[in-house]
């Protein structure tokens, strides 16, 4: 189940970028489930990755050879996260990086690995490296698609963004592949996205921009309120465009590179919100008139998250008592409940501390019937502006999670 189209893009290729995906059995036969990026020599890579506590072996060993390598290879798999597997995770995470290693004769720090699925069993390391030389044989310019489908759990759909521009006579792409439906709150990063260009963007300012465009996408939407031990989101900058370098964050190349990127993530953002586990409505909470960046999230989470809301928006019903009442425990401190205005889309529902006296029940009904909804809220307190992005919450997501190991 998906709300809205988010339609896989005709993915053009990235210069200094190839990539496959191929059958490794890890948890049904005869299904993508291993996906190789190949880097150009002199590419620079910059990532986002969860703060959970319990993060995963393979997020752990990426940190790393961040810090230490000049990264030529990402593999990833889904159907075993490798999350909660102890020291043999880690090893099992490093052995995947040396057998790459081992086969292109380049150091095994140059490799960053990625695994998604479910958490606490031990990764099939055999099926995964017996695949490994059919995949480094495979790769191509052209492997976006089976890659978007290669890193799938349970989507419905593949993710994909793909957009070029010009600058002084040369063409510069901007290409994104992401995967995610639910345990989606992620914390400085999604459930795995990559988004990569030819442009040349030096390391620094990469990083800089990884988690700026994160903040404003991946950081801004929430399924289930869930932090996923695996989230990963990783910029790749080939730099086989013939430009100068981008060292700075001025000048109208370096605009451009960033508002495509930026939009790059906020498309594949808002991609896996409408393909939410079991999701029937596309919700938008914009949190206006905070006196601080963190009382506008605070809010919109709580909202967000409400089981209550979230089953109300999959019943199509306004009972907005639930949305005043979320607002009224986020911890805002000194709330003036007076002076907060709540909207649906563009109909009034609260002012003065009770509901609007324009507001009627076939009004509210109206919105709710439809499969995009706005919550907008002013908190009458300040210039603050934040957004959430998130869905219902359904009969089917319980079965889908239900049934996850099964």
């Amino acid at each position: 189940m998906a709300v809205n189209e988010y339609p896989f893009p005709k993915m053009h290729p990235v210069k200094g970028v190839k990539l496959t995906a191929v059958c490794a059995g890890i948890k049904k036969i005869n299904r993508r489930d291993v996906v190789l990026f190949e880097l150009a020599e002199g590419s620079n890579v910059a990532g986002v990755f969860t703060k959970n506590a319990f993060c995963a072996a393979p997020v752990t060993v990426c940190r790393e050879h961040l810090a230490a390598a000049s990264i030529r290879y990402l593999i990833i798999n889904s159907g075993n996260a490798n999350a909660c597997t102890g020291e043999q995770g880690l090893l099992d995470a490093k052995a995947t990086c040396a057998a790459i290693a081992e086969l292109k004769g380049i150091d095994a720090a140059q490799i960053l690995p990625f695994s998604t699925g479910v958490i606490g069993e031990p990764l099939p390391l055999a099926k995964i490296t017996a695949v490994i030389p059919e995949a480094l044989a495979s790769v191509n310019e052209n492997g976006w698609d089976d890659a978007g489908a290669g890193i799938m759990t349970t989507d419905t759909r593949a993710k994909g963004f793909s957009e070029q521009f010009e600058y002084q006579g040369k063409v510069i792409t901007v290409n994104g592949i992401a995967k995610g439906a639910g345990m989606i709150k992620p914390n400085m990063a999604t459930m795995l996205g990559y988004i990569a260009t030819d442009a040349k963007i030096a390391q620094p300012l990469l990083q800089e921009l990884a988690r700026e465009a994160a903040d404003k996408s991946f950081n801004r939407i929430t399924i289930d309120g869930d932090t996923s031990t695996n989230d990963s989101c990783i910029l790749i900058a080939s730099g086989q465009v013939d430009l100068p370098e981008v060292k700075a964050s001025a000048g109208e190349l370096y605009e451009k590179l960033r508002a495509t990127i930026i939009a790059a993530y906020v498309y594949l953002a808002k991609s896996i919100v409408s393909d939410g586990e079991g999701a029937t409505k596309f919700v938008t909470v914009a949190v206006s008139g905070g006196a601080n960046r963190d009382e506008c999230l605070a809010v919109g989470y709580a909202v967000a998250h409400s089981p209550l809301i979230k089953t109300a928006l999959f019943a199509s019903d306004p009972n907005w008592g639930r949305i005043v009442a979320a607002i009224g425990y986020a911890g805002v401190d000194s709330l003036d409940a007076n002076k907060v205005r709540v909207h649906l889309n563009d109909v009034l529902i609260v002012e003065n501390g009770g509901r609007a006296a324009t507001y009627t029940e076939a009004q509210g009904q109206a919105v709710m019937n439809g499969a995009e909804i706005g919550i907008n809220i002013n908190l009458g307190r300040g210039n603050f502006v934040e957004t959430i992005w998130t869905t219902d919450l359904s009969y089917e997501y319980v079965r889908i999670n239900a049934d996850y190991r099964s």
